[in-house]
């Protein structure tokens, strides 16, 4: 077996280019590309090198023979051909696989079975015994390839697929295999930047196979040296004295290896993520050398101490319907991190969705075509510099004054009168920042917020046209909009935010837009508060619910206050300026418990009676619920849940219309009696089930919580009064 042999590594579709690349370093020879994989000739020692080296491959062939076969009798004869007992044992194992495309013999399990009997039946006539089947770990496992009638036989030296490196305990949602993870950092340079000492930076770690990879890779250890199994090891050509050979050089080079190894960060914003990864690192013997923690993207730097090297990215990229819509801010959130931590640093995104990419703000320099499965994907290569840099902003251009139509001088018209009416009210009512202009004009489907702080701001919101109307006429009108708009209200363009407010699915309007935390201060009713109006989509203050935070400052006065759902906590800050005498805030996002303690801060309350806890509302209450030590209990509760949520940190999806009984039971469970409960949604569809809710006190106070400024859209929130027994 050590004349030159043909062997066939087959890969998966997009990598086979990066195949032929590894088979030549590990010195095979006629090296050929052809469909599904790669043709190549080596002796025995090639073959158990690329078993135990291939980083992207799926399977290593060893051809046995090849016929033509247009009938099952044709195969049956054909297999029995090969004398069978050069390859195993009477009483061995054995499985089949069968690939058959435009052939007569079309049905590849009776194709398996076929072969399966030829080969068995060859024994018996032998030797009186014949071998079993097993599907899981065979002593050989047989190839067969039928197209056009012709038949390639070939025993499997793998075994099983070779991106099983042994490793993965377990796999999170949708996990690379790692033979496709491998391409990826080798499309993306990594060996050469590991080689000059480069830090890798995986943000997204999921099951942290790129992470892991990424180290076998710069460690120069052999991603099948940790395999249990190869489709060889009970051949009975194995040659065992070479294989232990080449296991003894890979364990050398791993030891040398590991001391050169740069440093590789692995993240995630989900603890089941970071729990997986962990698992996974230990068992491929990397936690010394791979530092992993929780962190979610807004929170991502650099790593201090570190030389500039790759940032590799699998973010989610919306297989399923609606997903698309809502990953947007995902991905301009990414690139704004890149940009601002990661300058002169290299990145690399692999993502089912292109369009998705571009809002990163990043022009790529490569784009290499992959697939994961059958899905086709791309791997975006980016240089982190200011010249690849592009403005994604999504501000629409003004229009000149030339261009101008009748509508727009309309609008200007409608702002003015607007302006007038309500300014005077603000004044009197204290309010320093409310809704202008709410699709006042059909034409212009805009929503029009006014903030007064240091300087004026205006935040302009439109609202997705539907698909009836001609988007030319649309963009046209917006235009007109963002030129009337700075000159009625005498802002700067630059102090003019622009966003649009499509339908949105679970915590989406809370995702982060940009990452360039301009924080500004703004006052209501004596109080202040931050606002952003870059970050996200929206500015961290509800302005509709105004009253409704009112209410719950008037109620507040020596009462345990509890916010659920909290976002930026400025419902906390009405009811301790009412005299709460102790506050919780609860919302499942750190940044925004971060936002409601600066809010808080703010406003002269620092003291330990008000408490902050980042946690999924829905659990939070359950242990509150089941706490062995007995619950806490509040006088006051402020519930205001999202329309939807599908977030990973949370256990199941959350629907406010489906969800609201089991929600609004589960927080009276936690009021003193005689204690309230604000409950508000702003699904206008919403129906409160009474009848549900036996034994509760309930009271529709929707139109003493809608503000002068919201009044023209009175289902922008409802709101009740919910008393306990």
């Amino acid at each position: 077996m050590n004349n030159s042999i043909q062997f066939f590594a087959t890969a998966p579709k997009g990598v086979v280019a990066l195949l032929m690349d590894e088979l030549r370093q590990l010195g095979a020879d006629a090296v050929r590309e052809r469909p599904a994989g790669v043709e190549f000739q080596g002796n025995l020692e090639t073959a158990y090198r690329a078993c135990l080296w291939l980083r992207t491959a799926n399977r290593v062939l060893m051809p046995l023979a090849t016929f033509k076969a247009d009938s099952p009798e044709a195969l049956y004869a054909g297999i029995q051909q090969i004398d069978w007992s050069q390859h195993l044992l009477q009483d061995g194992s054995l499985a089949v696989d069968c690939v058959t495309k435009n052939s007569k013999i079309n049905h590849s399990q009776f194709a398996s079975q076929k072969v399966k009997d030829a080969i068995v039946d060859q024994f018996r006539a032998q030797f009186g015994e014949r071998p079993s089947v097993d599907i899981q770990r065979p002593d050989i496992r047989v190839n067969i390839h039928i197209s056009r009638d012709e038949v390639i036989l070939s025993l499997d030296l793998s075994g099983n697929s070779l991106h099983k490196r042994g490793y993965r305990q377990h796999g999170g949602v949708a996990p690379l295999k790692e033979n496709l993870a491998a391409a990826i950092l080798l499309r993306a340079d990594w060996q050469s930047i590991a080689e000059q000492g480069g830090t890798l930076v995986d943000p997204m770690c999921g099951s942290g196979t790129l992470s892991i990879e990424a180290a076998m890779i710069a460690a120069d250890i052999a991603p099948g040296l940790e395999r249990d199994y190869f489709g060889f090891l009970n051949w009975q050509q194995h040659d065992a004295p070479l294989w232990q050979k080449l296991i003894n050089e890979a364990q050398q080079r791993k030891v040398q290896g590991l001391k050169r190894l740069p440093p590789i960060f692995a993240y995630d914003e989900h603890p089941k993520a970071i729990q997986i990864a962990q698992g996974n690192i230990v068992a491929a013997g990397l936690d010394k050398y791979i530092r992993i923690m929780q962190c979610g993207l807004s929170e991502l730097k650099q790593p201090d101490n570190t030389k500039p090297g790759l940032v590799i990215i699998n973010p989610p990229y919306g297989e399923r319907l609606g997903e698309k819509e809502t990953l947007g801010p995902l991905y301009q959130q990414l690139g704004s991190k890149l940009k601002i931590e990661f300058v002169s640093w290299q990145a690399a995104v692999f993502t089912g969705n292109s369009d998705l990419a571009k809002q990163m703000g990043l022009r790529a320099h490569k784009l290499h075509n992959m697939y994961n499965g059958a899905l086709e994907c791309q791997l975006l290569r980016f240089n982190v510099e200011e010249k690849w840099f592009i403005d994604t902003s999504g501000k629409p251009r003004a229009a000149k004054s030339e261009d101008l139509g009748p509508g727009a001088e309309m609008l200007a018209n409608r702002l003015r009168k607007n302006l007038r009416e309500l300014k005077k009210w603000a004044k009197r009512e204290q309010v320093d920042c409310y809704r202008l202009y709410d699709a006042d004009m059909p034409e212009y489907a805009l929503a029009i917020d006014l903030y007064h702080g240091d300087q004026r701001w205006v935040v302009v919101q439109e609202y997705e046209a539907p698909k009836t109307i001609d988007p030319q006429k649309a963009r046209q009108r917006l235009r007109e909009a963002m030129a009337v708009i700075p000159e009625v209200l005498e802002v700067p363009e630059q102090q003019v935010f622009f966003k649009v407010r499509r339908r949105q699915k679970g915590a989406a309007q809370y995702e982060k837009q940009e990452e360039l935390s301009h924080f500004h201060k703004i006052k209501e009713n004596g109080l202040r508060f931050l606002v952003n109006f870059e970050d996200y989509l929206d500015t961290g203050l509800f302005l509709d619910h105004r009253l409704t935070r009112t209410i719950v400052g008037e109620l507040a006065k020596g009462k345990r206050f509890l916010n659920l759902f909290a976002y930026t906590g400025s419902a906390t800050v009405y009811a301790a300026q009412g005299g709460a005498v102790s506050t919780t805030t609860v919302d499942m996002s750190k940044t925004y418990i971060d936002w409601a303690e600066r809010n808080m801060a703010l406003n002269g309350f620092e003291d330990k009676s008000h408490k902050f806890v980042q946690a999924d509302c829905l659990q939070w209450l359950d242990e509150q619920i089941k706490n062995p030590w007995g619950k806490q209990k509040y006088d006051l509760i402020f519930l205001d849940p999202p329309t939807f949520s599908s977030s990973k940190r949370m256990h199941d999806t959350f629907d406010v219309q489906r969800d609201h009984i089991e929600l609004i039971k589960k927080a009276t469970a936690l009021l003193e009696p005689g204690g309230e409960l604000i409950f508000s949604n702003n699904f206008k569809k919403f129906v409160l089930d009474e009848a549900s809710l036996v034994g509760l006190e309930i009271k529709n106070i929707t139109a003493v919580t809608l503000p002068k400024d919201f009044a023209r859209n009175p289902k922008i929130h409802q709101c009740w009064k919910i008393k306990s027994a």
